[in-house]
């Protein structure tokens, strides 16, 4: 239970890094873009993002 609990914290921590990091890179030039045009809702939904994809990588449990 504890290595699911740190992977998934792990996955959020990296999420959010990249979606600040895709804000701040790609972003969106016009300013009308849901996701990238604010740098908190592009680090939550990296965040979400990230938590999903490494929660799919924990052992299943019995």
């Amino acid at each position: 239970m504890k290595t699911i609990f740190w992977l998934t914290f792990v996955g959020i921590i990296l999420g959010a890094l990249g979606g600040y990091l895709y804000y701040a890179y790609v972003g969106c030039s016009s300013g009308s873009c849901a996701i990238t045009s604010r740098p908190l809702n592009s680090t939550l939904y990296g965040a979400l993002l990230g938590g999903l994809f490494a929660n799919s990588f924990s052992p299943s449990q019995k």
